[in-house]
């Protein structure tokens, strides 16, 4: 649940309190556009939003028109969440009960002929790696092949035709119980195509993850689906721009952002961020964030002196998307859940490729020699110092 005296929006401040003219100044500066292209949404679809209590908005990110090339345009769909049941349930009642929840959610963006679904980090759970208790938490970790949140994901992608990148805590089996931060990529017929595991961990603050798995192992995957060539860069990746460009390097289209991130410690770079990486690398990007206060039954500590609390703070949502030309959405609400859609055209990847040269200049070879050297133990930093 939110708390009460949480900013509703940071795009919905600026909106009320400037003129027309002002407006369209401002979204063109900040927002790298006069107008947010909106696009229409079914009656249908904005009534459900309205009787359920969340945000929903659709973008256009078009490209111009090619001779040599038809337009590759899809659509794309982030949700972003709250959790149901209180952490102190049964683990089968709060799992069934975001089930429930994110049912609704998908059947909506169906609706909306959404091509590929992105959810956010650990999303079928309460986010309790701030606790560093290893039960019940523990629980939630299910097999990536035939887990319970695969399962109920896998029947919705079946039944509409969707890709569906389902961000979950892994147990896995195989290699003696082991647990990831991992994503799973269902295609359109409903089968797991592959898996990315979180490669950077964070340990500052309350984000003790390192408790419960570490570095991931699967490099920097990118999945060639019906609708795209699309990787995903977990959560406290986004703080690591080699992240970003190795799915680059890859072939990646679309990034998506899967992430629990809480108010009071990075959001000022939120917006940034996925943003800068959309312009450096020159694909779209996909920001999801989970949304609201999560509190647990036992009282945890931070390691920073202050008291002992039961809350990781206000998860703050305003999840958003950027195009390879730097220019973003407005982002979804900080108290409500939500469904973000945005109408893409793929071909604007290779167009600003094209326009900018940042692929052609950004000498990978000069880098690759550079870094070989730095990870070495007698390395020497290039300082020229005076004599």
């Amino acid at each position: 649940m939110a708390s009460s005296n949480e900013t509703e929006s940071l795009d919905k401040i600026i909106t009320a309190n400037l003129s027309d003219e002002d407006l369209k100044e401002y979204n063109r500066i900040h927002y790298g556009r006069p107008k947010h292209l909106e696009i229409p949404i079914k009656t249908s679809s904005e009534e459900f939003a309205t009787e359920n209590n969340f945000d929903i908005a659709a973008y256009n990110f078009p490209a111009r028109k090619e001779e040599t090339r038809t337009p590759r345009v899809v659509k794309i769909g982030v949700i972003q969440h709250s959790i149901v049941a209180p952490t102190d349930k049964p683990i089968l009642e709060q799992r069934q009960a975001i089930f429930d929840k994110i049912r609704k959610f998908i059947e909506v963006a169906a609706n909306e002929s959404v091509n590929i679904l992105c959810l956010q980090e650990a999303w079928s759970m309460p986010f309790a790696f701030c606790t560093r208790e290893k039960h019940p938490w523990c629980e939630f970790a299910e097999s990536t092949v035939n887990g319970p949140s695969i399962v109920f994901l896998k029947e919705l992608a079946a039944k509409h035709g969707m890709v569906i990148v389902s961000p979950i805590l892994e147990r896995d089996d195989m290699h003696g119980d082991s647990i990831w931060n991992t994503a799973v990529i269902i295609n359109e017929t409903g089968k797991v195509i592959g898996t990315h595991r979180k490669n950077h961990i964070p340990r500052v603050g309350d984000f003790n993850e390192s408790t419960y798995y570490f570095e991931g192992n699967t490099g920097h995957p990118v999945f060639d689906t019906k609708f795209g060539k699309i990787a995903v860069n977990i959560c406290y990746g986004r703080h690591h721009p080699l992240n970003w460009l190795m799915f680059g390097i890859n072939g990646a289209e679309i990034v998506f952002n899967p992430s629990a991130t809480a108010a009071g410690l990075s959001e000022h770079l939120w917006a940034i961020e996925a943003r800068n990486a959309a312009v450096a690398n020159n694909y779209f990007t996909f920001a999801i964030n989970r949304l609201g206060t999560e509190e647990f039954p036992n009282e945890f500590t931070s390691g920073d002196g202050k008291p002992a609390h039961k809350d990781f703070g206000h998860f703050y949502g305003s999840s958003y998307a950027s195009g390879p030309d730097g220019t973003r959405t407005p982002g979804l609400s900080r108290v409500k859940d939500g469904l973000l859609m945005a109408t893409i055209d793929l071909n604007l990847c290779r167009q600003i490729k094209d326009k900018w040269g940042f692929v052609m200049t950004q000498r990978l070879d000069l880098y690759a020699e550079s870094l070989s050297k730095a990870c070495k133990f007698d390395y020497e930093p290039q300082i020229v110092k005076k004599n």
